[in-house]
C-alpha cells in the first residue's frame, strides 16, 4: 500500500480554536487515523515552528512527519523530537530575495500607511507579515506595494487573509517561489507522494490556491462564508471543483468543524482510508453524503 499524505492547516482547521465548537469525538479518531504507518501526517501553517510546537503542546497534537511553516516559506522534517530545516527550499527562496532579511524589505514598505508590521514572532527568514485594516482596499494595496519591491529587484508573491477571530486583515509577502501550494507540491514530488493518495484539509484565505488546484482538498465547515465562495468561485473557473469538498456536518454524528471535517473530507475522497476506524465511523458512511 503506497503511503497517504495528510496535509493539515492548523488555526481553526485542526486547532479548535474558532468561534464555533468542536465534536469532542473528532480529534481522538484522526489521531487514530494519523497513527497507522501507511499516513504520513504534514502540518501547513502561516505559524513559525515555535508557535507550531505551543500549538502542538496545548492541544496535545500528534507529532507529524513534516512542517511546512511560515505560510509556506520554511519546510522541516520532523522525527520524535527532531526537527530538520529543509536546505534545498530554502535555497530557492534565497535567490528571490537576494539575500536581503525580511527587516530590509519591511524597511522598503515604511511609507504605506494602511500597514501595521507583525510582531517579531511572526515573522520569518523569508516572511514579511502586517496587519491592515478590514475596510483597506487590497488591490490599490497590491499596486502601492509591488513597485516598490520590483524596484530592487526582489521577486516577492503578497497572499491577503482575514484573521476573522480579531477582525484584521493580514498580509504576508512571501518569496516567488513559495507559499503552502509550493510547498506542498515541493514535499510531493521530492518524496514521491502520490496525488491520488493525498488529501489537503484548511479554512483561510492563503489556503486559496491549494483549493483550486488538482490536489483534493476540503474546507472545514467553520470557514468563513466568504472563503467558502471564494474557493468555489477559483475551482469552477480552474475546471477543479470535483477536487474540492465543503464539509456540512453529519459525519459520524459530528458538526463538520475542524478535525470533523477533516475526517469527513477523507470519507469523502478517500472512504477506503477511514475502512478500519471505528465500526462507528464506516456505518455512517454507508449511508453516503445525499
Amino acid at each position: 500500500m503506497s503511503t497517504f499524505l495528510l496535509c493539515t492547516d492548523l488555526d481553526r482547521t485542526l486547532l479548535p480554536n474558532g468561534t464555533l465548537p468542536e465534536s469532542p469525538q473528532a480529534r481522538p479518531l484522526l489521531k487514530e487515523f494519523v497513527d497507522r504507518e501507511s499516513v504520513h501526517l504534514a502540518y501547513v501553517t502561516g505559524r513559525d515552528l515555535a508557535r507550531v510546537e505551543a500549538a502542538m503542546q496545548r492541544y496535545s497534537l500528534p507529532v507529524p512527519d513534516w512542517l511546512i511553516a511560515d505560510v509556506g516559506a520554511s519546510l522541516y522534517r520532523v522525527n520524535g523530537g527532531s526537527r530538520w530545516r529543509c536546505p534545498d527550499w530554502d535555497e530557492r527562496h534565497a535567490r528571490c530575495w537576494r539575500g536581503q532579511s525580511w527587516q530590509e524589505l519591511a524597511a522598503l514598505l515604511k511609507d504605506v500607511t494602511p500597514l501595521t508590521l507583525q510582531e517579531p514572532s511572526k515573522q520569518g527568514r523569508y516572511k514579511l507579515s502586517f496587519y491592515h485594516p478590514l475596510e483597506a482596499d487590497v488591490e490599490q494595496l497590491r499596486t502601492e506595494i509591488q513597485p516598490l519591491l520590483r524596484a530592487q529587484r526582489l521577486a516577492t508573491k503578497l497572499i491577503f487573509s482575514v484573521d476573522d477571530i480579531n477582525h484584521i486583515g493580514l498580509l504576508d509577502i512571501l518569496p516567488e517561489s513559495a507559499d503552502k501550494l509550493c510547498a506542498i507540491r515541493f514535499l510531493m514530488t521530492g518524496h514521491d507522494y502520490c496525488p491520488q493518495q493525498t488529501l489537503f484539509a484548511g479554512d483561510s484565505g492563503n489556503d486559496l490556491e491549494i483549493f483550486e488546484s488538482d490536489i483534493a482538498s476540503v474546507i472545514v465547515a467553520n470557514a468563513s462564508a466568504s472563503i467558502i465562495a471564494k474557493a468555489r468561485q477559483l475551482a469552477d473557473a480552474a475546471s477543479t471543483s470535483g477536487q474540492l469538498y465543503v464539509a456540512r456536518g453529519g459525519f459520524h454524528g459530528m458538526n463538520g468543524n475542524y478535525a470533523a471535517g477533516i475526517l469527513e473530507g477523507l470519507s469523502h475522497f478517500y472512504p477506503d482510508q477511514i475502512r478500519t476506524l471505528p465500526a462507528a465511523v464506516t456505518s455512517i458512511h454507508a449511508c453516503g453524503h445525499g
